[in-house]
Formats: C-alpha cells, sequence, structure tokens
C-alpha cells in the first residue's frame, strides 16, 4: 500500500541515500548495484526503527543513461528493496515528454518509486516557467498516476517560483536544496505550513542548514559511510547540532573532494573510496560515463581522506 503523504514526509526527514549507480565498463553492473542496495538496508542506524530512504538520482548518473535504463534500474531497486524502505526516482526533465512516459511507465512497476525527485532543467528556461509548467505538470501525473513530486532547487533564480508552485501544487511535497545556506530560511519563511518539506541537498555538511531549519539531507556517501550519515540526521533530530557537527567533521575531507569546482567528483570520489576502503560488502565499479576513475593525485587525496572512517563502514 502506498505511504500517506505524511507517512511519506516524516520517511523523508531522514538521509536520502544517493548511491552510485556501478559501471562494468559502458553497462551498468545490476549485481554490483543489488550488493549497494543490500548494505543499505541491512546497515541501518536510523533511530526509532525508521526506513532506509534510497534514491536514484545526481550522484547515481540518471543523466547518463536511457529512458529504458532508467526504468529497468528502478524496477530492479525497487525489487532489491521490496516493503523495507522508501524509494525516490530522479526524473530528468529533458524533454518534458519523454520525462511524463517514463513517470507512467514507473508508476504501472509492481513496485513503483514513493516520490520522484524532478532534476534540474537545462536550456534556457525563465523562473514563470518553472511554475506554470510543473503546476500543470505534477496536476497532470499527480492526479493521473498518483505521483508525488519533489524539486531540486539548482539555481537561486527559480527560488521564489519553487517556493510558489509548493504553496499552489498538492503534487509537489517539497524541495531539495542544491544552492546554498543562505537559501534555506528565505524557502522555509515562504512556504505555507504544511505545503511543503524542505530538504538539504548538498551532502552530508548539512548542520547549518539543519540549525536553520532543513528537515533530512541528502548523502552521496552513504553508500560507503552509512553509519556516519545516519548518525548525523540522528544528532539533528535530537537538536544535538554539536554532535553532528562533529560527525559531519569527520566526513569533510571527502566531501570538498567531492564538491570542488563544481562538482567534478560528485560520483568518481564516491566510487574510489569505496576501492580503497578495500570493502567487500558495496561494489564501485570501474566508472561511469562521462565519469573515469580519478586521477592518481586525487586518489592520494581520497586516501587520506577516509583514513580513520571505516568504523563508519
Amino acid at each position: 500500500m502506498p505511504l500517506s503523504a505524511p507517512q511519506l514526509l516524516e520517511a523523508l526527514h531522514s538521509v536520502v541515500s544517493v548511491p552510485i549507480v556501478p559501471f562494468k565498463g559502458d553497462q551498468i553492473d545490476y549485481e554490483g548495484h543489488a550488493k549497494n542496495t543490500r548494505y543499505l538496508i541491512h546497515n541501518n542506524y536510523l533511530e526509532g526503527g525508521r526506513p532506509r530512504v534510497i534514491a536514484i538520482a545526481g550522484t547515481s548518473l540518471v543523466h547518463h543513461i536511457s529512458l529504458q535504463d532508467q526504468l529497468k534500474l528502478i524496477d530492479f531497486t525497487g525489487q532489491q528493496m521490496g516493503a523495507e524502505g522508501v524509494l525516490m526516482a530522479g526524473i530528468v526533465p529533458n524533454p518534458i515528454g519523454d520525462a511524463g512516459r517514463l513517470i507512467e511507465s514507473m508508476a504501472r512497476l509492481s513496485r513503483p518509486p514513493d516520490a520522484y525527485l524532478i532534476m534540474p532543467l537545462s536550456g534556457v528556461v525563465n523562473p514563470e516557467g518553472i511554475y506554470q509548467y510543473y503546476l500543470e505538470f505534477g496536476k497532470r501525473y499527480g492526479e493521473g498516476c498518483g505521483a508525488r513530486f519533489f524539486y531540486y532547487l539548482r539555481q537561486k533564480a527559480e527560488r521564489e517560483a519553487v517556493v510558489r508552485l509548493l504553496n499552489d501544487s498538492p503534487h509537489f511535497l517539497g524541495v531539495k536544496v542544491g544552492t546554498s545556506e543562505e537559501d534555506v530560511a528565505p524557502i522555509i519563511a515562504g512556504v505555507n505550513p504544511g505545503c511543503g518539506m524542505v530538504i538539504w541537498g548538498i551532502g552530508d555538511r548539512s548542520t547549518r542548514a539543519a540549525q536553520a531549519g532543513t528537515t533530512g539531507h541528502t548523502s552521496g556517501v552513504n553508500v560507503v559511510f552509512v553509519r556516519a550519515s545516519d548518525e548525523i540526521n540522528n544528532a539533528q533530530r535530537r537538536g544535538d547540532y554539536q554532535q553532528s557537527l562533529r560527525l559531519e567533521n569527520e566526513l569533510a575531507a571527502l566531501e570538498e573532494i567531492r564538491f570542488r569546482e563544481g562538482r567534478i567528483y560528485n560520483y568518481s570520489a564516491v566510487v574510489e573510496a569505496m576501492h580503497l576502503g578495500g570493502f567487500t560488502d558495496v561494489e564501485g565499479g570501474t566508472g561511469g560515463p562521462f565519469n573515469p576513475r580519478v586521477p592518481t593525485q586525487i586518489a592520494s587525496q581520497i586516501q587520506t581522506a577516509i583514513s580513520g572512517l571505516n568504523a563508519y563502514h
């Protein structure tokens, strides 16, 4: 039975794990992806028996695989998860018609996504167009497919349009903030009570955003250092921001590498950490499309960054 909107929002007040999708050459390594999914499901340190949330989205590289492969990947992930956990599907809205058809196909799966994350749109757009088109898009697929949407904010110019969208659309339940901490307070102030949640979207460097009012955060390193991300969220839910910051600082060197120079190693630094850690219960693969293994110099920096983190695996 699908989660109700309040149940979904409560479940997402957590770590939204965005695991890398491993590749063998130019093909998705489904066996490796199953291993990573099982690792996340079976190693759950969230307090209160809260479910694991898994998103196949940005760090996963959905931008670089075909619609057919995206559908297969979500179907496969859902089968691995079963009733254990919450599944979010990242949707790339280019072109928007294909995105709609993909949502229709995903909604027919035996284990459909619990929510859809609308990824950043490429090309020339204006904020009013964002508001108008997604208002209609949400109504069409919310009513027709039962879809619940979250918006991934990557452009400051879209901030006010997204706030309006959350206030006016019952199908858009929240926003993932991927711009900066200074945008958190205005979004929270602008969203009417009960109209949407604000999730932090720039990794485990989330304490200041949580103090500003975000509920939950996304993590690209949760697939390798699961306990650290989980404990950060546990601390934030308790209001223990000192503990949250202490844990965040332990991951800071790895996160700095991931997000430097416009996030060029967002995917590949996690892959490298999985290999360098010597873990046998997760699979990094050979590197994804446009994201090969990192240069030797960067690998050395990652080795230093993850030194001492094995206890969080």
